[in-house]
C-alpha cells in the first residue's frame, strides 16, 4: 500500500472534490481519504427514478426512519424514502446537544454535494468588511476583489444558472440562462418594480446547467424532474462525484480511499509542520499513517475541526493551530423557517411544465447603507421562495367518490406563492463544538457537543424577515396572506461553519489569509470552518472559490518550497 503523496485531501464533498480537481491538475500526487462508502455516479443513485407510488407509505418520513436518524429527520424532508439513504444512522454516528443543533450528514463520497440545494451566491464586499465596520468578531483577511476570480473559475466549471441584476449588494457573475418564472411569480416581479426602489424579484442562481455541457461524466442539461437529492443521472447539477472526482481521476493523479475516518494530523515539532494524517478504516479498524507534503481539511466545519482538536502535541497541547483558543468557537449557520405565503385569485387557465429545481430569490435590502439601515438588527437577509399549484392531494377520500372525485384530482388547486427569509447569524464566540472523552464513537473516537443558540439580533431579524414577506405579498394582491415564524435551531440551515476562521491576527485567529494554519504552513482549510462571517446567502460557491484559490497557493509555495 503507498503511503506517500504529494498531497493529502481530507473530504470529498464540495470543497474536498475541488481540492483534489486543482491540486491534481496542477499535477500532485494526490490521495484523497473519505470517511464513508464509495457512491458512484449514476450506477449508485438507487432511487434516482422512483416515483411516490414505489413506497409503501409514499414518499415521506416514516416513523421506523425516525427511530434511526431521528436528528436527520428534523428537516422534514432530508430522510424522505427517496433521500435517507444519503444521510447518516444517528445511533451509530452520535453526537451530543447542550442546545439543540440540527447536524445533517452525508458520510459517503461525494458527501453532501449529492444532496445540496445548488443555491449558488457570491459573498460581496458588504460581507467581507462587515465585521470591521460593525466592530464584531474579527476582520477577514481577504476582500471581494480576491475571491473574485475566483468565483469566476468555479462558475464557468460547475456551471451556474441566473442573470445578472446590477446590484453592488449581490454581485453579478459567470451564468448560463436563467430558468423561468411561472405568471404568479411574474405578478410578484412587477409589483415589487413598482413599490420598491430598494429590492427586486430575480430567479435562483443554481449550479444546475440550463445549456450545453460541463465537465466531468456526461454532463448534460436539467430535465426539470426536481428529483436532485437521489442524485442526478444526468449530471445536470454540480456535485462532486459527477464533475470534479471525475476530473481529477482523468489526470492520473488521484488516489481515492474511502472508508477512511481521520483522526489526526501528524506534526514534526522540529520541521514545524505536519507530515502526514492517522487513518481508522472504517470497516476493519486498522489504524494507518499516509504521509504529504501539504494537506487540505476540507471534511466540513465541525469534522474538520475535530480532526484538528484531536490533533494535539506538546506544541499544540489543544489541538494543532489552536494557540487563538478560537479552535470551535464562532459557530454560524442562515436562521430560515420565517416568511410568509398567499393565495392568488387568477390564471386559472395557466399552469407550468416541468418540476423546476429552482426559486425566486429576493437579495438583501437591509443594512446596505441610507435608508436601509437599521437600529434593532445588524446585517441582513434574502428570500427564496415560489408559486405553484395545488394538487390532488389537497382531496380527502373519504369525503368524494365517483366522478366528482375524478374531477377533483385532475383539476389543479389554487396558486400560492411562499416567501422564505434567509438570515444572517452572527460570529458569536460562545457558539461552540467541543469534544467529549467519556462518550465515543464506534472506532474509539470522542464525540462532538454543541452548544449554540440563535440571540437577539437574529430574533429581531426574523421580526422584520416576516413582516416584510407580508408586505410584499399584500401589495402584489395575494389573499389570504399569513407569516409564519417556526421552530428553527443551528445546524437547520445545514451551513454550519466559522469554527477555525481565518483572520489577519493568529492571537484571535485559526487561519491566514491563504487558509493556511498560522502556525502550521502546510495544511489549509478549505471548507466552511474557514468562515469569519456568515453572510447571508448560500455559502458553498464560496467554500469552492478558496479552495481554488488555496489549491494555488499551496501549489506555488511547494515549487518555492516555502512549505
Amino acid at each position: 500500500m503507498e503511503t506517500n503523496y504529494d498531497a493529502i485531501v481530507v473530504g470529498t464533498g464540495i470543497s474536498g472534490g475541488w481540492a483534489a480537481k486543482e491540486l491534481c491538475e496542477k499535477g500532485l500526487k494526490t490521495l484523497v481519504l473519505e470517511r464513508g462508502r464509495m457512491v458512484k455516479h449514476v450506477e449508485d443513485y438507487p432511487t434516482m427514478n422512483n416515483d411516490p407510488w414505489d413506497y409503501k407509505s409514499g414518499d415521506v418520513i416514516t416513523q421506523e426512519t425516525r427511530k434511526n436518524q431521528a436528528k436527520q429527520s428534523r428537516t422534514n424532508y432530508t430522510t424522505i424514502e427517496s433521500n435517507k439513504h444519503f444521510f447518516v444512522d444517528d445511533l451509530k454516528h452520535p453526537y451530543n446537544e447542550t442546545n439543540r443543533f440540527d447536524w445533517m450528514r452525508g458520510y459517503h463520497v461525494g458527501g453532501r454535494s449529492l444532496m445540496w440545494g445548488r443555491q449558488s451566491y457570491r459573498l460581496t464586499d458588504f460581507d467581507f468588511t462587515a465585521n470591521l465596520q460593525d466592530g464584531i468578531a474579527v476582520d477577514w483577511p481577504i476582500r471581494y476583489k480576491d475571491l473574485a476570480p475566483w468565483y469566476n473559475h468555479v462558475e464557468e466549471f460547475i456551471g451556474v444558472s441566473g442573470e445578472n441584476v446590477g446590484l453592488p449588494q449581490f454581485p453579478d457573475g459567470n451564468y448560463l440562462k436563467a430558468m423561468e418564472m411561472n405568471c404568479v411569480e411574474d405578478v410578484l416581479k412587477t409589483s415589487m418594480s413598482e413599490n420598491y426602489q430598494d429590492r427586486i424579484l430575480t430567479m435562483g442562481r443554481t449550479a444546475h446547467i440550463t445549456e450545453g455541457t460541463k465537465p466531468g461524466l456526461g454532463r448534460s442539461n436539467c430535465q426539470y424532474r426536481n428529483r436532485c437529492m437521489r442524485g442526478c443521472p444526468f449530471g445536470a447539477y454540480f456535485s462532486s462525484n459527477s464533475s470534479t472526482l471525475p476530473t481529477a481521476e482523468a489526470t492520473g493523479n488521484m488516489t481515492l480511499r474511502p472508508n477512511s475516518v481521520v483522526h489526526e494530523v501528524i506534526y514534526d515539532a522540529d520541521a514545524k509542520r505536519a507530515t502526514g494524517v492517522r487513518v481508522i478504516d472504517s470497516e476493519t479498524k486498522e489504524v494507518h499513517e499516509f504521509n504529504a507534503k501539504v494537506i487540505f481539511l476540507c471534511a466540513s466545519a465541525i469534522p474538520t475541526t475535530s480532526i484538528l482538536m484531536q490533533s494535539k502535541s506538546d506544541r499544540f497541547p489543544n489541538g494543532m493551530g489552536n494557540d487563538s483558543g478560537e479552535l470551535g468557537h464562532n459557530i454560524m449557520d442562515h436562521h430560515l423557517g420565517v416568511g410568509a405565503s398567499g393565495r392568488f385569485d387568477g390564471f386559472d387557465d395557466k399552469y407550468y411544465t416541468g418540476r423546476r429545481p429552482n426559486g425566486v430569490y429576493i437579495p438583501r435590502f437591509r443594512n446596505i447603507g441610507g435608508d436601509t439601515n437599521r437600529k434593532d438588527f445588524t446585517r441582513g437577509y434574502g428570500y427564496q421562495g415560489g408559486a405553484s399549484r395545488g394538487n390532488w392531494s389537497d382531496s380527502i377520500a373519504e369525503m368524494a367518490y365517483g366522478a366528482a372525485f375524478k374531477e377533483a384530482v385532475t383539476t389543479p388547486g389554487d396558486w400560492r406563492l411562499g416567501l422564505g427569509g434567509f438570515g444572517e447569524i452572527l460570529p458569536y464566540h460562545d457558539n461552540k463544538m467541543t469534544l467529549d472523552y467519556e462518550k465515543l464513537d464506534q472506532w474509539g473516537l470522542p464525540t462532538v457537543t454543541f452548544d449554540a443558540t440563535i440571540k437577539e439580533n437574529e430574533l429581531n431579524m426574523r421580526k422584520d424577515m416576516q413582516q416584510q414577506a407580508v408586505e410584499m405579498l399584500e401589495n402584489a394582491g395575494f389573499k389570504d396572506v399569513k407569516g409564519y415564524d417556526g421552530d428553527y435551531a443551528i445546524g437547520l440551515g445545514i451551513h454550519e461553519m466559522g469554527s477555525a476562521r481565518m483572520g489577519r491576527d493568529r492571537k484571535t485567529s485559526v487561519l491566514n489569509a491563504n487558509n493556511q494554519l498560522h502556525d502550521v504552513p502546510n495544511v489549509y482549510v478549505t471548507d466552511g470552518a474557514a468562515m469569519t462571517s456568515a453572510g447571508n446567502v448560500n455559502p458553498s460557491l464560496t467554500y469552492m472559490a478558496l479552495t481554488a484559490r488555496a489549491a494555488d497557493h499551496a501549489v506555488e509555495e511547494l515549487k518555492k518550497m516555502n512549505i
